[in-house]
C-alpha cells in the first residue's frame, strides 16, 4: 500500500508562496552534494525567500553581483541557493571572486548569465568546488563548447521558446541535468518537463500583487465586522 505523504503546517506558516503541484508529480528531480530538488523559486525578494515551499531559490537579478546580496539571501534561506555571479557586464577576475564568496557563504551552485565568455566559465570552474551553472536563452547557443569550457547545469530560460530549447537540447545530451524556467500555466510547465527538464523555476507574484489580495481579503473582514485576530492571549 502506498502511503499518502503527510504534511504539517500552521495557520500562521501556511500562508506561503507555492510552486505548482504539477512539479512535485512530474519532475525528475535532480540531486547536487546528496540535495534532491525538482522546484526552484525564482526570487531575490528576501521575504518571498523565507515564505516558500520550493526545494531550493535560484537567485539571480540584473544588477552587478554583490556578496552582500548573497549573503542576505543565505542568511534567510532555509533551503539551497543557487547564486547569480555575473558573465554578462561583470565577467573575469569578478566573477570568480564573487563565486567564491558564494561557495564560502553555503551557496549549492554558481549561475552565469548567457553571454559569460567561454574563459570566464572555465576561470571560474577551476576556482570552486561547487557546480557552475550557465544560462541558455537560445538554441543556437553551442552547448559542446560551453561544456568543454566547465558547464555542469544548464539553467534554460527562453521565454515562449524554452521547451523548444530543451527539447533541441535533451535530443543530443540525454542525460544532462537541465534546469528550465515552467511558464506561469500548469500546461507550460508540464510541457517544458516533456521535453526534458530535471527541474523547473518558478518566478513567484510581487510582494505587492500578493499584499493586495491581502489587503482586500482584510478589507472585507473589517467591513462584515469580523477579527483579524488568529488568536490572542488573555
Amino acid at each position: 500500500m502506498k502511503l499518502k505523504t503527510p504534511r504539517y503546517t500552521t495557520e500562521l506558516r501556511g500562508n506561503i508562496v507555492h510552486v505548482p503541484e504539477v512539479i512535485w508529480k512530474n519532475c525528475s528531480g535532480m540531486s547536487i552534494f546528496g540535495k534532491f530538488f525538482q522546484s526552484i523559486m525564482f526570487t531575490t525578494d528576501i521575504a518571498i525567500v523565507r515564505n516558500n515551499n520550493a526545494d531550493a531559490i535560484i537567485a539571480v537579478y540584473p544588477f552587478t553581483p554583490h556578496p552582500t546580496i548573497t549573503q542576505a539571501i543565505m542568511s534567510v534561506a532555509d533551503v539551497p541557493v543557487l547564486c547569480g555571479v555575473g558573465g554578462g557586464i561583470t565577467h573575469g577576475l569578478r566573477s570568480v571572486e564573487i563565486a567564491r564568496h558564494a561557495e564560502f557563504q553555503g551557496a549549492l551552485g554558481v549561475v552565469l548569465n548567457a553571454p559569460a565568455p567561454d574563459s570566464t566559465v572555465t576561470a571560474v570552474k577551476k576556482a570552486i568546488d561547487i557546480p557552475v551553472i550557465l544560462t541558455v536563452i537560445s538554441e543556437h547557443t553551442d552547448i559542446r563548447e560551453k561544456l568543454k569550457a566547465g558547464v555542469d547545469i544548464l539553467n534554460v530560460s527562453g521565454g515562449a521558446n524554452t521547451a523548444k530549447i530543451v527539447a533541441t537540447i535533451r535530443k543530443h545530451y540525454p542525460t544532462l541535468p537541465i534546469i528550465a524556467t515552467g511558464g506561469s500555466t500548469e500546461e507550460s510547465i508540464l510541457a517544458t518537463i516533456e521535453a526534458g527538464a530535471n527541474s523547473i523555476t518558478y518566478t513567484p507574484p510581487t510582494t505587492g500583487e500578493m499584499f493586495r489580495v491581502k489587503m482586500d481579503t482584510y478589507r472585507k473582514t473589517v467591513s462584515e465586522g469580523k477579527s483579524l485576530a488568529i488568536f490572542h492571549k488573555s
